[in-house]
């Protein structure tokens, strides 16, 4: 859908940024710092396509170098253009302080249709585009660590690590260069589902919130909320099946060829088979097809999750949508126009800015696996079962009690890695929620949480500024 009124998508995260900028302490050049793409790198190069030669439009923006390295993923679509990288890139940066990961935004896009290209021909492409981010510096453990987008995903990123590693032999930290790998290849476990996992931690908690939940008329917890889900991606399928097994009801599933609803409830693994055998997910057994699968959007329900690509709800729908809470889950699923509307109507939006920060948590903890060159757990596991062991043993000797074979291996159970991973996944979501909502309601004049998100991360750089020395 085309942005309301002139706005370009870089536009609107500047202006939700000026709106925040207001009630934050630094002076207007050091916010026009902040604002500002630090490098921005456009690339033509060609690739042999069959029989002739295709040249590839590519681009990597590196948004701030307040902290490195920057962070960002790549994005195979035929939408891609500067403007777009610009603001997915301006996003990072925010939402990296947001939820407290030491790394700068930064944002990468081909545009191309991944869809268009056998196999080979995309591999062809990524290692093109990766020796060129190599010859520049844009890619690097210590300078700029790409990651999967749209169009994206661990076999995109394996190629990238190959590339860089045969372009920098012997870099000890060379698989740093990179996340969303492969677990073979120095990946973390808990990666391809940590975007949804944080959607459904950061709206879990903000429906055990009584004081929130009593505004908009609803009781605390997930059991029974209705549940609209729009794209059933990676990160719409896992925020789906999450709330599924927590005893919400997803009603409704969108795709961009069509979307499914039933009141009684969908399950998502059953959807998701339904379409690896027909190609789509309308027809779905039991459910009823939309006429049109924006309708979907506008169904009752109490929880609307965006989870596809940006500026779905508008100007135009905006007043149409009656769920009383929306995670963005996508980048940017709403204009700014639709922002203003739904706030008015008392809807949470919550935003985008740390809701699907779950995939970049995930990263840094890769990140950090990389650079400790270590599995997480491998040095506790053992240590912790056999302790919990012998505590469980001397209390089941005090009591003269025994606990059953299912508790004994509950209470036994040693962390590994994908344990920790969503432990410290839970965490970041839970704390970040809480210190955006904080700033809400120390601020009377901030209304929605979309400017509380932008006032934490604007004062979070700005110190990170401040702490280098580079303002007087």
């Amino acid at each position: 859908m085309s942005q309301d009124q002139h706005y370009s998508f870089f536009q609107s995260v500047e202006r939700s940024f000026d709106k925040a900028a207001v009630f934050t302490k630094w002076d207007k050049g050091i916010l026009e710092q902040i604002k500002a793409c630090n490098a921005v790198y456009q690339i033509k190069f060609p690739v042999r396509i069959g029989d002739g030669v295709q040249v590839i439009e590519a681009y990597r923006v590196q948004h701030s170098h307040h902290k490195l390295p920057c962070k960002g993923g790549i994005r195979f679509s035929d939408e891609v253009n500067q403007d777009e990288v610009m603001a997915l890139a301006s996003l990072m940066t925010y939402k990296c302080a947001i939820v407290n990961v030491p790394f700068g935004g930064a944002k990468g896009g081909l545009k191309i249709n991944p869809r268009n290209y056998t196999p080979f021909q995309l591999e062809a492409i990524t290692r093109r585009y990766t020796a060129e981010l190599v010859k520049k510096n844009f890619i690097g453990p210590g300078t700029d660590v790409p990651a999967p987008d749209y169009g994206t995903g661990e076999r995109e990123m394996s190629w990238i690590l190959d590339t860089y590693m045969s372009l920098r032999p012997g870099e000890i930290d060379g698989y740093g260069c990179v996340t969303g790998k492969p677990v073979s290849q120095g990946g973390v476990r808990g990666r391809t589902e940590a975007t949804g996992l944080g959607v459904f931690y950061g709206l879990r908690e903000l429906c055990n919130i009584k004081e929130d939940m009593e505004r908009l008329g609803l009781t605390t917890g997930l059991e029974d909320k209705r549940v609209v889900v729009q794209g059933m991606g990676n990160v719409g399928y896992h925020a789906a099946k999450y709330f599924h097994e927590a005893g919400a009801k997803v009603i409704c599933l969108i795709e961009w060829d069509g979307a499914i609803f039933s009141e009684k409830g969908l399950d998502p693994d059953a959807v998701l088979k339904h379409k690896k055998e027909t190609g789509s997910i309308i027809n779905f057994p039991g459910a009823a097809n939309l006429n049109k699968n924006t309708d979907g959007l506008e169904l009752e329900c109490e929880i609307l999750i965006p989870a596809a690509l940006e500026n779905v709800i508008d100007k135009h729908n905006a007043p149409n949508v009656k769920a009383k809470i929306i995670g963005e889950a996508a980048n940017g699923p709403l204009t700014p126009e639709a922002d203003e509307i739904l706030n008015k109507k008392g809807v949470i939006v919550v935003p985008d800015m740390f809701l699907n920060a779950g995939g970049v948590t995930v990263s840094y903890f890769e990140w950090l696996k990389n650079l400790s060159h270590v599995r997480y757990g491998r040095l506790g596991k053992r240590f912790d079962e056999n302790m919990n062991i012998h505590i469980l043993q001397t209390i089941e000797e005090l009591t003269g009690k025994k606990v059953s074979d299912k508790e004994r291996k509950f209470i036994a159970h040693g962390a590994d890695e994908v344990d920790l991973v969503y432990s410290g996944l839970e965490e970041t979501m839970h704390a970040a929620l809480h210190e955006v909502r904080d700033v809400m309601m120390a601020t009377p004049q901030i209304h929605d949480m979309r400017t509380a998100a932008y006032v934490v991360a604007i004062n979070k750089v700005g110190a990170a500024y401040e702490q280098l020395g580079i303002f007087p």
